[in-house]
């Protein structure tokens, strides 16, 4: 998997409404025509809610 741009990614999720949680960010982000990698990303991410677009770049961030 590639690294995406938290800024870029930040782009998909323009417009959710936090907190917000992974599957509706993943959601989201297919509906803003996110590319696959965006979508690969966003599925490795924590099952929790996040509650701001920093809680979601934080854990973009820690995955490995």
């Amino acid at each position: 998997m590639a690294k995406i741009n938290p800024i870029q990614l930040q782009k998909h999720l323009k417009g959710i409404d936090y907190p917000a949680s992974k599957q509706e960010l993943i959601q989201h982000a297919q509906q803003q025509g996110a590319d696959e990698n965006a979508i690969a990303v966003l599925q490795k991410l924590p099952e929790q809610e996040y509650k701001n677009p920093t809680d979601v770049s934080e854990a973009v961030s820690s995955i490995k």
